[in-house]
């Protein structure tokens, strides 16, 4: 079962969740927003290497610790390395008191119907028994809705928590994020159709299950209230999709409940180039504001 500690503090701790789970296909775009363009390694190991390096350097940071980043979302070859000597799900919750995540997914299929779903993950029974002996609170899942189309978005939802049902099943906290694309004309009419789905879906939960939700900021504020009340949900918090830090916050602000899950948003402003007194200077100005952003409503 998961940590009753570590579920207090996500359910009523007091700040955001961090998004540290650039996996392959954006590992090299992250490296470049940090100063670190692709010339500057050689295959994957040593991307890997620097991203890691990068993903470090933020954990250790002052400003990054429980008091205003309740959790951090990793991903699996950052759960399987060491900060200092110390796996890193282990230093996350010991040293700094963040509770730690794992990005799951391996990718999205085609768009079908405007939407697309996860791909197959392979080895999803190890990865799970994994994580748990790892220290892992919960998983994260992403999947992208890209037009209102209710069979599609019925199709994502219903995919989503099928997997979130074998995440609980080994003792782990699933986050279901059926990301909404912020730039489609009929955003909002397509967050409708989320919804419904899924309210439908968490009525269909098991006495025991829970799970959090990652949505995009919604058009209108506070649409998303009835599931940030909801008692099968324990979180649910937002992701910046897109929208610049200043702009996420300010639209974060205005949603009650709701709380910051942001990665590039999180990110911006830092550099390799930085010395360690400016990078943790921006770095602390970033959380104390994604912080505020998510304690706001």
């Amino acid at each position: 079962m998961a940590n009753a500690k570590q579920t207090e503090q996500i359910q009523k701790g007091q700040g955001f969740i961090a998004a540290l789970d650039q996996s392959g296909g954006s590992t090299p775009k992250a490296l470049k927003l940090y100063g670190i363009e692709e010339d500057a390694y050689s295959g994957e190991t040593e991307m890997f290497d620097m991203i890691h390096a990068m993903r470090s350097r933020i954990i250790k940071s002052p400003a990054f610790t429980g008091e205003k980043v309740i959790g951090a979302i990793l991903f699996e070859q950052t759960m399987d390395r060491e900060i200092d000597g110390i796996p890193t799900a282990t230093y996350l919750w010991e040293k700094r008191g963040v509770v730690p995540f794992l990005k799951i997914d391996k990718g999205l299929e085609a768009e079908v119907k405007g939407c697309q779903t996860l791909k197959p993950i392979p080895g999803l029974e190890d990865l799970l028994t994994r994580a748990a002996k790892a220290g892992i609170f919960g998983t994260k899942e992403r999947s992208v809705i890209s037009a209102a189309n209710a069979e599609g978005i019925r199709d994502v939802v219903a995919q989503q928590f099928e997997l979130a049902k074998t995440v609980i099943a080994h003792g782990l906290m699933p986050i279901v994020e059926p990301e909404v694309t912020i730039s489609i004309a009929d955003k909002a009419a397509a967050e409708a159709m989320l919804r419904e789905a899924i309210l439908e879906q968490l009525m269909a939960l098991g006495e025991d299950e829970k799970v959090m939700l990652k949505l995009s900021l919604p058009t209108n504020a506070n649409f998303y209230k009835p599931l940030v009340d909801h008692p099968k949900v324990l979180k649910v918090v937002a992701l910046s999709g897109g929208y610049s830090r200043e702009t996420a916050n300010e639209m974060l602000a205005q949603n009650t409940g709701m709380i910051a899950s942001f990665s590039r948003a999180l990110t911006e402003g830092l550099s390799a180039q930085q010395s360690d007194a400016e990078f943790d200077a921006m770095l602390a100005e970033t959380i104390e504001g994604i912080y505020q952003a998510s304690i706001a409503g």
